[in-house]
């Protein structure tokens, strides 16, 4: 007998492999948060996630243009400075929003 939602919920798993297959868990609840407080500060995606800020900005690198190592990343994610500030703010790019709402409707079938 199959659980619908534990299927729906590795639809969702298997929909991030489409754009990397080798996506850590961190760069999913990373990108599930930013979607869920669309745009937010990295301060408070380190301290509600309780990642470094290493560790933030490694998975950080995964959902915007290019990876720490040089390849292609999932371009999900843009990430800015507020005028005169340091700190960094998250927000969805137009395929982050496309991908959010891709996931959102697997959820919800």
């Amino acid at each position: 007998m199959t659980n619908e939602a534990a299927l729906r919920l590795l639809n969702v798993n298997e929909k991030f492999r489409e754009l990397d297959r080798e996506v850590p868990g961190q760069v999913v609840a990373m990108f599930l948060y930013i979607a869920s407080h669309n745009p937010c500060h990295k301060m408070a995606i380190e301290e509600d996630l309780e990642f470094t800020t290493a560790s933030a900005s490694r998975n950080l690198q995964w959902l915007t243009g290019t990876k720490r190592n040089g390849k292609p990343g999932m371009n999900l994610v843009k990430k800015y400075s507020e005028e005169g500030s340091r700190r960094i703010l998250c927000r969805l790019t137009t395929e982050g929003k496309v991908f959010i709402d891709q996931i959102l409707s697997i959820l919800n079938d």
